[in-house]
Formats: C-alpha cells, structure tokens, sequence
C-alpha cells in the first residue's frame, strides 16, 4: 500500500506539491532557529563561563555576597595553597586563579604629563606559567589586532575600541590607578603589549588584561585572589555535576562561620545565568510546539481544500464499497510521506543555511553597542545533533495532524447519497 500512495503522490502533484512545500519551509525554520537559538545563547554562556562564572567558582562568603562589585578588600587569602587542595580534591577541573578589578587608566604625553585618562574593568589571570590554560580560554590569539601577547612582567593587553579612542598604540605606555586590598592608593606602570577586540561590547568598550602576579604587586594582594574559577576537563557546563561538586565542597566548611571562609557557587547561580540555561533547554521544545501549530492549522486548511477536491474520489471509493476507516488511514499515510518527503528536504535546507551562518556568523555589532549582557556580537549558529531529527516533529506530526482533521469529513459522507451525487 505505501508504494502505490508514494506512487500517487509523485503522479499527482496538487495534492502534495503545496503540503510539501509548506511541511519544507517550516521545517527549514526550525532547524535554523534551532540552530541560531542554540549557537547565540550557547556562545553567550560559554563567554560569561570564561570571563567571569567559571563553571564553578570559589570565593569568600563576603565577596560572594557582592561578587558584581569585585570586592577586592573581601577576597580569599592564602589562594595558592586553596588552589593546590582543589586540583587534588577535583581533579577533573581545571582550576585558575583570578582578580577582577576596576581602575582609571592614565596615558602621559612625551613630557609625562597626563595627556587622557579612561575608566576600565580589568582581568588579572595567569598569563606566564608553564601550562596555563587562561590564554586559550580567552581567545587570546585570536583576539589581538595589534602588537603581541605579553612576553614577561610589567606588560598588558588593553581592549581596541579603548585604545582607538585614547590613540593608543603598542609600545605605549600607561598608569592603573586603583585601590588596594586593604583600601589605599595604588598605581602601577604598564606597557602596551598589545590590542585585542573580543567581540563583545560590554568588555571591548573598555578592558585591561595583565599578569596575575603584576596585579597582585600593585593591589597588595600577595598569595590572595579574588576569586577561584574551575572549568570541567572533559567539555561545557553540566549543571548536574556541578550541583553535586558545589554541594560537596560546600559541606566541607559548613561548620566554619567565618565570613572569609571559602564558599563554591555554581553558573546558574551567577548573573541571571539560570534564565539563559532555562532558555536553553526549553527553546527546542517551545519551537517545535509552536511551529507543530502553526503548520497544523496551515495544512488542515490545505487538506480541507484537497478533501474538496477529492470529494468525488472519496464517494466513488465509498460507492465501490471501501470502508471508510480504510479510507481515513489511506489519508494518513499520505500524511505521513508526504510529511516524511518535506521534512527531508526542509531539513536539508535548514542544515545548509545553519552550516554557512556557524562558518561565517552575522555581525550584530551595531545593534548590541549598548548591550549590558557579555554576548559575542558576531553571532554564529551551531549545528548540534539535534538539528538533524528536530525539524521531522512539527514536519511530520503537523501533516498527520492536518490530513486527519480534515479527513474527519470522510465519516460525515451519506452513503446514500452516493449514486445520486455520482449521477450528477
């Protein structure tokens, strides 16, 4: 029987050609929206992981109370031995030690004199030891336009958009004016080693990134670190594990009321991330239903004009004594091919349309300027394993659905009336 319905939908080009194209087009969208959904919020949650949550992150109770504020006079002392016990602890992460600091940048004249000055947030990590993975986690070579990484001590990176409007160039030199831990005065010399653009407007707008130990000399923060990031080894974020880890560690020192007692929070629980993961998971399955509906009623308005049209052929079959429950099937498995056929097809569209947006992305850097969220603005989609099956729900289930609404007409047929219309 399916051979003889596949071969009368390719002969019979009305009644499939306009379902299949529709069941295409939708199915096309999905898979990019899919596409386009998981690749912007999946690119913005692995920019925030890496600039500021971590997968998870250690911190002192206090300044994890105000950790938007980089509370610098809170941050955890002893660091370094901290660090050692979670590499032996959890050594399936990747743990690094950070400071993230504001300040005002000064850039003299060839006199020395104060010539402009700029405020900036800055990222202090580990740019110089053997085997640290904060200069790949940054996209640090990918991100420089000018100059070269920092090759020894009293270096920095400084963001271009910054740069440009100061004029700056690598070579230059600057003052960090900042504040201590303990709250004093502090300033610093740095050169400019060289320019870097990450994508973002939030952090391009205005950014330093220097050595760890530089940082640590010039803020009085010896053997101390704002906070502790760790990343999972083996991939991205898992909440699961790192519920189980966080619970873990925390348990640890849940006797010790000490307000600088170290303390683990996760991802979700840091700047409004647990939204973007809700999203996440949910977006696949609000698409498919949405556009399951949308196609639905579309092709139950195509099945009831193909229905009409096919009047006749249904009281001839009816006439000829076929049962009208085998009719009804017959009708849902054309459904199902010709939901089958446009999902194929749809789904080619939309994988190929995903392919060259992940390859060559859309620049959005215009329309995000004034973004407050860490979002790369060259957005790409990502093809994920899902894209290859997610468009043949709402394809196919949206054509079964359509035909078998509108075949319900079938069993509204007076078989009495049958010769009488067949005379007419």
């Amino acid at each position: 029987m399916i051979k003889f319905l596949f071969k009368g939908i390719l002969n019979d080009k009305s009644r499939s050609l306009l379902p299949a194209i529709v069941v295409g087009l939708g199915v096309a969208l999905t898979v990019l929206l899919h596409g386009w959904i998981t690749g912007a919020l999946g690119d913005s949650i692995e920019m925030n992981a890496s600039f500021n949550s971590g997968h998870v992150k250690v911190m002192s109770r206090a300044y994890a109370r105000d950790d938007a504020q980089m509370p610098n006079d809170l941050a955890l002392l002893g660091a370094d031995p901290l660090v050692s016990k979670l590499k032996n602890d959890y050594p399936d992460l990747d743990w690094v030690r950070r400071i993230r600091f504001s300040g005002l940048i000064d850039f003299p004249d060839e006199k020395g004199e104060t010539r402009a000055q700029g405020p900036v947030i800055g990222w202090a990590i580990d740019l110089f030891s053997p085997g640290s993975t904060e200069i790949v986690r940054f996209k640090l070579q990918g991100a420089i336009l000018n100059g070269k990484l920092p090759s020894k001590p009293g270096e920095a990176l400084i963001t271009s958009d910054f740069a440009s409007k100061f004029k700056v160039k690598p070579g230059d030199s600057f003052t960090l004016f900042g504040t201590t831990m303990d709250g004093g005065m502090a300033f610093r010399n740095f050169i400019v080693a060289g320019t870097v653009r990450f994508g973002s407007s939030v952090v391009d707008r205005g950014a330093v990134i220097a050595d760890i130990t530089d940082i640590r000399k010039a803020l009085g923060m010896e053997d101390a670190a704002g906070e502790i990031p760790g990343y999972f080894k083996d991939g991205g974020y898992n909440d699961t594990k790192a519920t189980a880890l966080m619970n873990d560690f925390n348990k640890k020192y849940q006797a010790d009321k000490d307000e600088y007692a170290p303390e683990m929070i996760r991802l979700r629980d840091q700047g409004g991330m647990a939204e973007y993961l809700d999203i996440a998971n949910a977006m696949g399955a609000i698409m498919v239903f949405v556009f399951v509906m949308a196609m639905s009623i579309v092709l139950w308005n195509a099945g009831l004009l193909g229905g009409l049209r096919r009047y006749s052929e249904f009281g001839i079959r009816l006439a000829l004594g076929e049962e009208k429950k085998h009719i009804y099937r017959t009708l849902l498995y054309e459904g199902l091919l010709i939901g089958t056929i446009g999902s194929v097809v749809g789904t080619l569209v939309g994988l190929s349309a995903s392919y060259y947006l992940q390859v060559v992305g859309l620049d959005m850097g215009d329309m995000m300027q004034r973004s407050t969220l860490m979002m790369p603005t060259l957005v790409r989609t990502r093809i994920t394993p899902a894209a290859f099956y997610i468009g043949f729900i709402p394809g196919v289930f949206s054509m079964v659905l359509g035909n078998a609404l509108a075949g319900i007409a079938i069993y509204k047929r007076n078989t009495a009336q049958l010769f009488k219309e067949l005379e007419v």
